[in-house]
C-alpha cells in the first residue's frame, strides 16, 4: 500500500476550536503528518489563522477580519487566534498546509515572507485555486504546491506549467482510480479533502489517494493501522 499522509483538517475540530494552537497539538498528538490551516491577514498586515473572513461563526463577533488590527483581533479574542509564526512554533517539526482564502497579491506575499523568515519553508506548503497559487510560485519559485482542483477535467498544461505544483487537491468524491492513476501518470501526488466517515477513507485509500485531509484523525489513523 503507498504511504498515506494524514492531514488535520484545521487541526483537530471536532475536539478543539479549529484553527488554534491547541487545535494544531491535538491533532499531532492523535497522529497527524501535517496540520492545514488557513490563514488570513489582519488590517495591519499581520498572518493569522482564520478560515471565515468575519469572527461571527467561531467567535461570536461579526466583525469582518479585514478590518480589525492584529492588537483588537487579540483583545477580542483573548488571544485564540494565533498568528502564522505562533502556528509555525507551535508545529515544531511537523508540516503545515497553508490555505490561503481570498488569498490576493499582497497577502500571498506577506504569507510566503513570513514562512521564509521563519526558516519555515521546508515544513511549509500550499493550497487554494489557481489564482493563489500563482502567486505563490511567483513569491517563492522553490515553494510546494497542492493545486486544488475542483473539476474532473485535468488542469490545462499551461497552468501546470506555471504553477508546478507537487499534488492536485481534489473534494473526495472526486477521487476515484482512474483519476488517481492519470494524475501519478503525470508524475503528480493526489491529495483528498475532507473525508470523516471511515467508509470514504478506506475508498480514498484503496483509489490511490496519496493525503487524505480529515476533522477526525485518529479515526483515519485507525483505519491506515488496519491495512498494515
Amino acid at each position: 500500500m503507498r504511504p498515506v499522509t494524514v492531514v488535520g483538517h484545521r487541526g483537530d475540530p471536532y475536539r478543539v476550536r479549529e484553527n488554534t494552537l491547541p487545535s494544531i497539538a491535538s491533532a499531532i498528538e492523535r497522529g497527524a503528518d501535517a496540520v492545514e490551516v488557513d490563514v488570513r491577514l489582519t488590517a495591519d498586515g499581520v498572518p493569522v489563522l482564520l478560515h471565515d473572513d468575519t469572527l461571527k461563526r467561531l467567535w461570536r463577533h461579526e466583525l469582518p477580519l479585514a478590518a480589525l488590527p492584529y492588537a483588537r483581533l487579540r483583545e477580542l479574542t483573548d488571544g485564540g487566534v494565533p498568528t502564522l509564526r505562533e502556528a509555525l512554533v507551535a508545529a515544531g517539526p511537523h508540516r503545515l498546509m497553508l490555505d490561503l482564502p481570498g488569498g490576493n497579491e499582497e497577502s500571498v506575499r506577506t504569507v510566503v515572507g513570513t514562512v521564509r523568515e521563519c526558516g519555515a519553508a521546508e515544513r511549509v506548503y500550499y493550497c487554494a485555486g489557481a489564482v493563489a497559487m500563482l502567486q505563490v510560485r511567483a513569491a517563492d519559485p522553490d515553494a510546494e504546491i497542492a493545486l486544488t482542483w475542483t473539476s474532473l477535467a485535468p488542469p490545462r498544461p499551461v497552468l501546470l506549467d506555471a504553477v508546478r505544483p507537487k499534488w492536485l487537491n481534489y473534494r473526495f468524491g472526486l477521487v476515484s482510480r482512474p483519476l488517481t492513476d492519470r494524475i501519478h501518470r503525470d508524475g503528480l501526488l493526489v491529495s483528498a479533502w475532507t473525508a470523516d466517515t471511515r467508509r470514504t477513507m478506506r475508498r480514498l485509500i484503496a483509489a490511490g489517494a496519496d493525503s487524505v485531509t480529515t476533522n477526525r484523525v485518529d479515526a483515519l489513523a485507525a483505519v491506515l493501522r488496519e491495512g498494515r
